[in-house]
């Protein structure tokens, strides 16, 4: 990466973070998988540093599901709320192209903080059951080009998952909870908040195209409300994170 590349990247990201205030913070040290003690509770944050955004590789680590015997659940955000979305049989290859910090697992490999992001099944899966010849992380972080929340509350409606290429948000409502999903999100030099909505009921799913250029800067937090094309009352939403567009 250029010397100016890295200047451009800082800038963005400290751009971003003045226009949100205290709820960009810190991403704490990566838990590495441990036998059998308990790990921390989990902080999905915006990376700290240009160092700590680097784009993930399409195919940086392999490793083997490792099960009693069921298919391993895949799941839309590294937490164990989120929604199932498919499973990966006992003994299947997976390609891992980013690693992240999610809710405590304990598996046949022991108990992690870590989540496997697996492009080729579109979501992640527990490091806890994927064997991978270390303990610890053997990915980048995600949240750059592979970034996925959801709201803070695990029972919820609030999905949503931002892809780099494209630019664009799916916004999913999994939850008949009276409340519409909605991303906040900010831009370069701070322009923000502005809202991607998914007010079509639960079980339902839109994608909203983002306008920012590319290798642009996006800040975003996922959320409920009633909905509000101006100022609407954020509620339950995740930590931010913060990503690019390709």
């Amino acid at each position: 990466m250029t010397s100016s590349r890295i200047r451009r990247i800082a800038a963005a990201t400290a751009l971003v973070a003045a226009a949100v205030g205290p709820a960009v913070t810190t991403t704490p040290a990566a838990a590495a998988t441990t036998h059998p003690s308990t790990a921390p509770t989990p902080v999905a944050t915006a990376p700290a540093s240009p160092a700590a955004a680097t784009r993930p590789a399409a195919a940086a680590a392999t490793g083997t599901v490792v099960t009693a015997g069921d298919p391993l659940t895949v799941r839309r955000a590294p937490t164990t709320a989120a929604s199932a979305i498919g499973s990966v049989a006992n003994g299947a290859a997976v390609a891992i192209d980013c690693q992240t910090t999610g809710t405590s697992v304990s598996g046949p490999l022991g108990t992690t903080t870590i989540w496997d992001h697996v492009p080729a099944l579109g979501g992640y899966v527990s490091d806890g059951y994927v064997r991978t010849g270390s303990d610890g992380r053997v990915a980048p972080d995600c949240g750059v080009g592979t970034g996925s929340a959801e709201c803070s509350t695990g029972a919820c409606a609030a999905e949503a998952q931002f892809r780099s290429a494209g630019a664009r948000f799916t916004v999913h409502d999994r939850a008949p909870d009276g409340k519409s999903a909605v991303v906040a999100y900010w831009l370069k030099n701070g322009v923000g908040p502005r809202y991607a909505w998914n007010s079509g009921g639960s079980g339902t799913a839109v994608e909203r195209t983002v306008d920012m250029a590319r290798d642009d800067w996006i800040y975003y937090k996922v959320c409920v409300a009633d909905y509000s094309a101006t100022d609407p009352r954020l509620q339950s939403c995740s930590d931010g994170l913060t990503d690019y567009a390709a």
